[in-house]
């Protein structure tokens, strides 16, 4: 196995650990009253999402087209 593969893998990993700690925290009791009264999450669940997505989606891509 390839070392860019590899660092697909590991990257795909943080990022499903970064999309499990961003779906928990829209569930906490702050973020469920920011999204009632402004309709949409925290900044910082947002980046937990955005980035956890970007990095799962990056690292996956990585993982399979990498260095054949």
């Amino acid at each position: 196995m390839s070392s860019v593969r590899v660092i697909g893998i590991v990257v795909a990993i943080i990022g499903a650990v970064l999309l499990f700690f961003g779906l928990n925290s829209s569930h906490s009791f702050v973020d469920r009253a920011s999204e009632t009264l402004t309709g949409r999450y925290t900044q910082d669940t947002m980046v937990y999402l955005i980035v956890g997505i970007v990095a799962l989606v990056g690292g996956a891509l990585t993982a399979l087209v990498g260095r054949r």
